[in-house]
């Protein structure tokens, strides 16, 4: 018998909604069938919590006197965008300034959000509306008008697990790959993993309410890169990266329990960032998705060393052991996720939506499907020794 979201709404609002984490669903789906699931559970809650390199913070400073078109921004000597409007910029998390590599945007966004105050240095043209031609002052969240994180790519459906075939070290955004196949790095966080227990997002699409770091937030639009994927298995998971999400939310509101910085040795800076999405039962099919295990989760093993050359598959059961076997040999895995943040996100939305404090948006556009992805070509011109 399938559920609507008002429905399971009204069963939030009176304390009578079964809300599972999507790791308890998959323990309990080896005693019961999707049929009885879809009965008995009205809420399954995912979470992750991984370096989400395309995050940042939409960020209005307010206008000094005489006021300022801020065309050349710095915040803690970090160049960010002078390309809105007079006191308004967008904090990019890879932001950074090359002389100081290890300091970026997302520090920028992390110390904010721990209540830090910030050195902000602006340089104007100077114009009859907007006279002055500098500004050097302090800002913190407490004397800014809005903060607002909007990441347009966050929550990959899957990722490859990277590894190294080479005899140098490669330094990158999985972390650093040891010669010769010594470690592997993966990111998802398998069975918890939000796209993973709706892989067609029949229920995340615009407007989908959403844990995005310690409080409510929402899905804007389908993430870039967005694609759906005819790389799935037999549990229909995309076997490589797929679907991502655009997310937006409170800056103000937000914990630094769940928004990190991270630098990357020899890489860059990234942003750590934790999403839970609340997945609804609206029916069997729903019930059957969310009640994949770890073990019926594949992914795509990649050589970073070597051109990304495909290697094979393992599934997140193998990965979590420690170890995976590639053509013998056996290799020590490590997560660049953290497990126990996602599983603590899933708890926190579980307990949010049992108290009442969280109830379920049904989106109002869907995620596209037959999407491809397009890649950058080089333009052919003499210069580079090619003719068009």
């Amino acid at each position: 018998m399938a559920k609507s979201y008002s429905e399971i709404n009204d069963k939030i609002k009176s304390g009578k909604a079964v809300v599972l984490t999507a790791e308890e669903v998959s323990e309990l789906a080896r005693s019961l069938s999707p049929k009885e699931i879809a009965q008995k559970v009205d809420v399954v809650t995912t979470g992750t919590f991984g370096a989400m390199c395309s995050s940042g913070a939409f960020v209005n400073f307010g206008h000094a006197s005489p006021p300022i078109r801020m065309e050349k921004i710095e915040l803690n000597g970090v160049r960010v965008s002078g390309g809105l409007a007079a006191v308004d910029t967008y904090i990019g998390a890879t932001d950074c300034n090359p002389e100081r590599p290890a300091y970026g945007g997302a520090h920028l966004i992390e110390d904010l959000v721990n209540g830090k105050k910030i050195t902000l240095e602006a340089w104007g043209k100077g114009t009859d509306c907007y006279p002055r031609k500098h500004i050097r002052t302090t800002v913190g969240l407490d004397s800014i008008n809005e903060a607002i994180l909007y990441n347009p790519r966050n929550a990959y459906q899957n990722y490859n697990v990277a590894t190294n075939s080479t005899d140098q070290i490669k330094h990158t955004y999985m972390g650093t790959l040891l010669p010769r196949f010594r470690n592997a790095a993966y990111s998802t966080a398998g069975e918890l993993s939000p796209l993973i227990n709706d892989p067609e997002c029949r229920t995340i699409g615009l407007g989908t309410r959403i844990f995005l770091c310690g409080t409510e937030g929402y899905v804007t639009w389908n993430g870039t890169q967005f694609h759906s994927t005819k790389e799935v298995n037999e549990f229909g998971i995309p076997t490589s990266n797929a679907r991502t999400i655009a997310v937006i939310g409170d800056l103000k509101k937000m914990s630094p329990d769940f928004l990190r910085a991270a630098y990357y040795e020899k890489y860059g800076i990234s942003l750590f960032v934790g999403i839970g999405i609340p997945i609804p039962i609206l029916d069997e099919e729903m019930a059957r998705r969310v009640s994949i295990r770890n073990e019926q989760i594949e992914t795509t093993i990649i050589d970073y060393g070597a051109g990304n050359r495909v290697l094979g598959k393992t599934n997140y059961a193998a990965l979590r052991s420690g170890e995976i076997v590639l053509n013998g040999q056996k290799i020590r895995t490590a997560p660049v996720a953290s497990l126990a943040k996602a599983r603590e996100i899933a708890n926190i939305l579980k307990e949010w939506i049992a108290r009442n404090q969280f109830l379920l948006s049904e989106p109002v556009r869907l995620m596209p499907s037959g999407t491809s992805l397009q890649s950058l070509k080089e333009e052919q011109t003499p210069e580079n020794g090619q003719h068009s």
